[in-house]
């Protein structure tokens, strides 16, 4: 049951052993934010340390480039009955011995996406943000900057995003395509959705 769903996934301890094992040694916390009547589904990578901490998705500065990359305010973005954010990984994956990000679990997919998916009947329009959530829903390893610059053959029904990172800052100020076309289409894009 649908209603269930948010809390079976809060409630999942699958990764426990593999959490305690990585550099920040934290126990899973994971956050689901869907409800079955959102039209828009942000689908990204994992929840990073600060969403761990604060128990809301995108709650960091790559939160806030995205929030305006959507042209959204945190009203619009946090309501659940316009925009699900389901991650392929609802936990943050912890950091490895460089400092870095591990990647999502796979488990993690394997274990709740289909259902989270076939509980979003109203999905009209899909944000694959990173590599991993992109291999998901649009199949074949190919890479980031090639899947967001050929965007227009996926639009509009899902728009191809790299990580709004800060990591990728150089990246934005290489291909000003992504701002003056791409952005504009997705807000557009996501204006169609919301009035409908």
């Amino acid at each position: 049951m649908m209603q269930d769903l948010p809390q079976q996934i809060s409630a999942c301890r699958l990764c426990q052993p593999r959490f305690a094992a990585t550099a920040t040694a934290h126990a899973p916390r994971p956050v689901p934010w869907f409800s079955p009547q959102a039209r828009v589904l942000v689908a990204g990578q994992a929840p990073g340390l600060r969403v761990h901490q604060a128990g809301r998705p995108f709650a960091d500065a790559s939160g806030q480039r995205l929030r305006a990359w959507m042209g959204m305010d945190d009203a619009q973005f946090y309501d659940k009955a316009r925009v699900a954010i389901v991650p392929m990984a609802f936990c943050f994956p912890g950091y490895g011995a460089k400092g870095a990000d591990l990647p999502p679990p796979p488990v993690c997919a394997a274990t709740w996406r289909a259902q989270v998916m076939a509980a979003l009947p109203n999905i009209k329009l899909v944000l694959c943000i990173g590599a991993y959530a992109q291999r998901w829903h649009l199949g074949g390893r190919v890479p980031v900057a090639e899947r967001v610059a050929d965007w227009q053959r996926y639009a509009p029904g899902i728009f191809p995003l790299p990580h709004p990172s800060w990591r990728n800052t150089a990246w934005l100020k290489r291909t000003p395509w992504f701002e003056a076309e791409l952005l504009p289409a997705l807000r557009a894009r996501l204006k169609e959705v919301f009035d409908d």
